[in-house]
């Protein structure tokens, strides 16, 4: 008898799965059941936090250079005078470029490794050096000047290149597909909220007395400190987490299709080449961050020299869009999964809405900024709210996407999307400055306005025609598939 409730005590059946209650029910002959509560807030918003803090640093690194260049090339900009500054420096659309020299490089080997080993130590470690360069950059431009802060970019944009692919190998293990779209965007829409507070941080620490240096010290400590709050809480998966609760891990493994011993898969590589939607994914992405950084990188500069606004005013209206972007990504994220749910569009359906709604919006802004005269400031900041904040479509669109079609190699896609795509990150500020040769000339600020707007129409009609919701059919191995069947 003994023997008998030993069994049944180990053979366990889960019948239901939500994120309200998960039901066991006990193979006895009276089929009692008891019910396990899946936390509200529990361990898989632990991890989606951590992520999320990450890229919100990570978004921030990124940026500081965009703001603390201005103040770095002019003498007056800090109440400080002696701090360092360099007015000689011709290379600035090249400094800021360097980033992405260093970022496109370890993408698809990042996403491969993650999938194969876990991302763990992998952000730790990038992020690590990250900080670490961070720190160094005022030194590296005193011994080196543009050059050096190009080098130093490089490095960090490299380290950074583990980054996406990893989280995106995070969503795939920790986000079940209900929740998909909100996990997703609070992860990624932390860029944006990154974006504001680093223009917002950088632009009053540089006209400070403290100067533009304590920018980078400050974002390298911080990084540091996630480090350590990643040392601690973080796990690659469920399975391995020490504190997970067996309904949590229960209710995300099963949504998911995981095991609790997960193989390794092997990656299919001629099939995802080969994949129409993949190459949807991949140049959406590209046709995005090629505005996004032109944006990001650019607004700073448009905002001085034809807007004619002093570096704090610039810092705070540069970063208003991506304040409202961070803002309009809860609502899109929200509203996303309430469609998916409700079954009232298909997964696929609603990527390519909310894309639609991520480019088309922003490129019809765009239009209007170009013709913006340069005696109507409000009118000009109104258009690029519209023009950057209506892009969090595109969290709910191409971004996600990559979980849809393939679960086990969601992290390899993203390493070749974001490897490939981000190439545009590095012609984006050259594009700007082949083309705006005179700054303070609107017209020809105008004609990159123009060409973003295109890009961004053309790449979402590649979404509509090409892009899919389903899970592929290499995402599953035959050859697993069949020896998990055999007796």
């Amino acid at each position: 008898m003994e023997e008998n409730n030993k069994l049944y005590r180990e053979e366990v059946v889960y019948h239901s799965v939500a994120p309200g209650n998960v039901t066991q029910v006990l193979r006895k002959e009276e089929q009692n059941q008891i019910t396990l509560r899946v936390p509200t807030l529990g361990v898989r918003h632990c991890q989606a936090f951590l992520n999320s803090l990450l890229v919100f640093l990570a978004y921030g690194v990124r940026v500081t250079l965009s703001v603390a260049i201005v103040a770095m090339t002019d003498p007056f900009a800090s109440s400080n005078p002696n701090v360092r500054t360099y007015p000689e420096w011709t290379d600035k659309s090249v400094v800021l470029s360097a980033f992405f020299w260093g970022y496109v490089i370890p993408q698809i080997f990042a996403g491969w490794l993650a999938g194969q080993y876990g991302p763990k130590w992998f952000l730790i470690g990038s992020m690590g050096l990250c900080s670490l360069m961070s720190i160094l950059i005022p030194s590296m431009a005193e011994l080196m000047g543009s050059k050096g802060v190009m080098a130093g970019r490089v490095i960090q944009g490299f380290s950074q290149g583990f980054f996406f692919p990893s989280v995106h190998h995070v969503i795939s293990q920790w986000v079940p597909p209900d929740e998909r779209s909100r996990m997703g965007t609070i992860i990624y829409a932390a860029g944006p909220l990154g974006t504001v507070i680093s223009m917002l941080v950088s632009g009053a620490i540089s006209a400070s007395s403290l100067g533009w240096p304590w920018v980078f010290y400050i974002y390298g400590v911080a990084g540091l400190v996630w480090c350590v709050l990643s040392f601690i809480f973080s796990a690659n998966s469920p399975a391995v987490h020490p504190n997970i609760s067996d309904a949590e891990k229960f209710y995300i493994e099963n949504s998911l299709g995981h095991a609790d011993e997960k193989p390794r898969h092997k990656t299919p590589w001629k099939a995802i080449l080969k994949s129409a939607p993949v190459w949807a994914i991949v140049i959406t992405q590209t046709g995005q961050n090629l505005g996004f950084w032109t944006l990001m990188t650019e607004i700073p500069n448009y905002m001085s020299h034809v807007m004619s606004f002093d570096i704090k005013s610039n810092s705070i209206l540069s970063a208003l869009p991506y304040f409202v972007l961070w803002i309009l990504s809860f609502i899109m994220c929200f509203a996303s999964d309430w469609l998916v749910n409700r079954g009232l569009l298909s997964r696929g359906a609603t990527r390519k809405l909310f894309n639609t709604i991520g480019l088309v919006i922003p490129a019809i802004a765009l239009i209007f900024l170009g013709y913006t005269p340069t005696d109507q400031p409000k009118r000009a900041v109104a258009f690029l709210v519209i023009a950057v904040g209506f892009n969090s479509g595109v969290y709910c669109g191409y971004n996600v996407n990559h979980v849809d079609l393939s679960p086990n190699h969601a992290s390899t896609l993203m390493g070749i999307s974001n490897g490939l795509s981000n190439i545009s990150g590095i012609l984006a500020p050259l594009l700007v400055q082949f083309l705006v040769t005179d700054e303070t000339d609107p017209d020809q600020w105008k004609i990159i306005f123009f060409v973003t707007s295109g890009v961004y129409v053309i790449a979402d009609i590649v979404f509509i025609i090409f892009g899919s919701g389903d899970i592929q059919t290499w995402n599953e191995d035959p050859k697993e598939e069949k020896g998990a069947k055999s007796p």
